[in-house]
């Protein structure tokens, strides 16, 4: 078949199976040409809440099918590709959070919402990057335990001096590891481009940059920009989205080791053969890690109103 035959099978199966494809927008532009919605983690599982269909299909990596699960636990969550996994989620095991949380009991424990289910259920609450400041300075504690991801923590506290934050060793392999020689080249190639970068970015390129926010955050305010070129500080598939959404502007990529392979790993393939029933893993949770689990999520969604 085709890539254009693939792509109208899958539309056909979608509706005969009653399936909602739900896409990260770290997903490559072929994938999110066959998406019922585009967008963030979260955004993402609220959208599979509302949504009327009983069998959800979540082509992103697993700790987002989980999410997608721990809020619909009534529905069939189902990863595409099973090895499509997040280095930073994984990082971190319950077991060594139960034992940091021994040792820091007067901290409430924020989890980014790039957790497994498992260490979702030792929060008090979850964060995406776009309301991870709100949520922290609401939180009545003044101190704060930030898992996974140091460079986000570190991001935050800047913004709320006030409170005593801890950050746990660790984050995202590609965000951390764009240093200021990656920023400087860039900005030599591309002098007039605004540099948008993801706030798991490190904290000498964070500081370079002329807008710091989530990946939702990022693509709006290239949209809106008069300005005509940018440099963009996360998933190399953000450059191209960008490219196909505003033709008449320009986007460079500020690494081309922003690139995640395990974004990536989820294919048209993979996509047709689950709605087959040929692939693909369904996303089981026991009851008590959704109703733990989702308390933190809960928290995050009544703090960051």
């Amino acid at each position: 078949m085709t890539v254009q035959e693939i792509k109208e099978e899958i539309q056909r199966l979608k509706k005969e199976t009653g399936t909602t494809i739900l896409v990260h927008a770290y997903q490559g532009q072929d994938v999110l040409e066959i998406a019922d919605y585009v967008g963030d983690s979260f955004g993402l599982a609220q959208k599979a809440q509302t949504d009327s269909n009983e069998n959800i299909l979540m082509c992103g990596v697993r700790f987002m099918a989980e999410t997608c699960k721990i809020l619909c636990p009534d529905k069939h969550v189902y990863l595409p590709n099973p090895t499509a996994g997040c280095p930073m989620a994984e990082q971190l095991t319950s077991a060594e959070l139960e034992k940091i949380k021994a040792e820091n009991p007067d901290y409430s424990v924020v989890a980014y919402v790039n957790t497994t289910a498992e260490l979702k259920t030792l929060a008090d609450a979850c964060v995406t990057s776009s309301c991870a400041v709100e949520v922290c300075r609401k939180i009545k504690n003044d101190k704060i335990l930030f898992i996974p991801d140091p460079n986000l923590g570190s991001f935050v506290a800047a913004q709320i001096p006030d409170k005593t934050f801890k950050c746990i060793k660790g984050g995202c392999p590609h965000h951390f590891s764009m240093t200021k020689a990656d920023v400087e080249k860039a900005k030599a190639l591309h002098p007039d481009a605004l540099l948008l970068v993801h706030p798991e970015c490190p904290k000498e390129v964070v500081e370079q940059a002329d807008y710091v926010g989530s990946t939702t955050g990022i693509m709006a305010f290239a949209r809106k920009s008069k300005n005509e070129s940018f440099i963009i500080g996360t998933e190399t598939s953000i450059v191209e989205h960008l490219q196909f959404e505003c033709p008449d502007k320009k986007f460079y990529a500020l690494s081309n080791r922003l690139m995640c392979t395990d974004m990536k790993a989820t294919t048209l393939m993979d996509i047709y053969n689950t709605l087959l029933g040929k692939a693909g893993e369904e996303i089981v949770l026991d009851e008590d890690t959704i109703e733990k689990a989702k308390h933190s999520l809960d928290e995050m969604i009544r703090l960051g109103e």
